[in-house]
């Protein structure tokens, strides 16, 4: 089973250095939108927290976009390994975005 995990393993570490280098504003914006939130008086905390949720739901579309895409090159057996490999490497290497990148 462990080398069943491996086979996308280099190529979904490709597609997440292709999505941080193209989505580098977003990753940045989605930092700065929870500092906003994290320091933000009681009265704006909600606002700020409503505008990070939004940037990170973009994020986890484009990665989910990203997944679906190649997916849907594949037999349905390595498309759902190939699902399962690249959530658990979106988990580790950007996990704000893995939280709901299940569900879509």
């Amino acid at each position: 089973m462990r080398l069943r995990r491996a086979r996308f393993a280099e190529l979904i570490e490709r597609q997440l250095d292709l999505f941080q280098r193209e989505n580098r504003g977003l990753i940045e914006d989605c930092i700065a939108a929870e500092r906003s939130y994290t320091r933000a008086d009681r009265d704006k905390a909600e606002e700020r927290y409503g505008d990070y949720v939004d940037l990170v739901e973009t994020g986890t579309e484009v990665l989910a976009d990203l997944r679906h895409n190649y997916a849907s090159t594949l037999d349905d057996d390595a498309a759902d390994e190939y699902a399962a490999a690249f959530n658990r490497a979106v988990l580790k290497r950007f996990r704000r975005f893995a939280l709901e990148i299940e569900d879509r």
